[in-house]
């Protein structure tokens, strides 16, 4: 009886533990069958690695810089891939060195902008209405030079332009005049050694004619060679005269002293005593704060004329030339009667 016992309770065992192994069994093949159906997916769905290295070589190769490669899985990669990666890049950087290089020789090489066309690359202008002052403060020592510019949207423009430096002191000034702001704007470059300075542009002008003004210290013009190698003494109630040929688009103005103060006129003449812009000035120093302007001289029949306004005892070197030539011009020719061309 005993052992009837015994081999019933080894059979009831056996049943439960049975009963335990079967679902357990169920459970792993059903995460095998997910995680094989996952993988499967994802091989649809994804490249592998060695195409996604091999879309990046072709990438780099043709020089797409905007070139996202697809997700791959972390995998070893093949020696021969990684490879022609390495080169593809090295030959990128090179490109881009030389790129950057050849930009920077057509920088230097490319023709002078006059006063118009850098007015047009500035985006921080300020509009000033008549009547009104604005002011633009540079406290660090390190701004030795600034450049001001000033146009309008074709109406007259009649601005005084002061350097501020300490209180109560003003070592240079002077006043703007344009007929046609947006045909012949300003553009002067300011010396400010020993800052901090304070530039002070106020309208003058009626309400009707705002202008535009910016000062900078970025991208100073600067006197080209020949401006600083040829240069006139004008002594002291004296004045001189600079016509120009009508290719020129833009001269360039450079006006010093041998440190004393500097005041002077300067005038651009359109026909017979016919002021297209004038610019009065003064330096108390013309040596440390000599004045350089780029002016616009559209059309025909241009003059520059330069006065000393200053006594005999205060002579100046004027520099006056071509700062950019338009090689394309027509003919200037007068027809008389329609038969010019016989």
């Amino acid at each position: 009886m005993s052992g009837q016992t015994s081999t019933l309770q080894v059979e009831t065992e056996q049943a439960t533990s049975n009963r335990d192994v079967v679902p357990n069994k169920w459970m792993m093949r059903f995460g095998v069958g997910c995680f094989v159906l996952g993988v499967a997916a994802a091989c649809l769905v994804l490249p592998s690695a060695s195409q996604a290295k091999a879309h990046q070589v072709a990438a780099i190769a043709n020089g797409d810089m905007g070139f996202n490669p697809p997700m791959v899985f972390p995998s070893r990669q093949n020696p021969a891939t990684e490879r022609q990666i390495k080169a593809a890049s090295s030959m990128y950087g090179r490109a881009s060195r030389t790129s950057i290089a050849t930009n920077a020789l057509n920088r230097r090489a490319a023709p002078k902008q006059g006063a118009a066309a850098l007015v047009a690359q500035i985006k921080t202008k300020i509009k000033v209405e008549g009547g009104s002052l604005r002011t633009w403060n540079y406290r660090s020592p390190n701004v030795n030079q600034l450049q001001v510019l000033i146009n309008s949207e074709g109406r007259p423009v009649d601005a005084d332009v002061e350097l501020w430096h300490g209180p109560d002191n003003t070592p240079f000034k002077m006043r703007v005049y344009s007929e046609n702001g947006d045909l012949r704007p300003f553009s002067a470059v300011l010396e400010t050694p020993r800052g901090p300075n304070t530039v002070a542009i106020r309208n003058i002008g009626q309400m009707e004619f705002p202008f535009f003004a910016d000062v900078s210290s970025d991208d100073v013009d600067q006197p080209s060679g020949e401006a600083l190698s040829q240069s006139t003494l004008v002594q002291g109630g004296a004045l001189r005269t600079f016509p120009f040929d009508p290719s020129v688009d833009s001269v360039e103005i450079l006006l010093t002293t041998d440190g004393r103060p500097l005041n002077a006129r300067i005038e651009l003449l359109q026909g017979p005593n016919n002021n297209k812009q004038v610019i009065e000035l003064y330096a108390e120093d013309g040596r440390d704060r000599q004045f350089f302007a780029v002016i616009e001289t559209p059309g025909s029949g241009n003059v520059v004329r330069i006065v000393n306004t200053a006594p005999l005892e205060f002579p100046m070197r004027a520099s006056v030339i071509p700062h950019s030539v338009n090689t394309i011009t027509g003919s200037n020719d007068v027809v008389i009667g329609g038969d010019g061309g016989l």
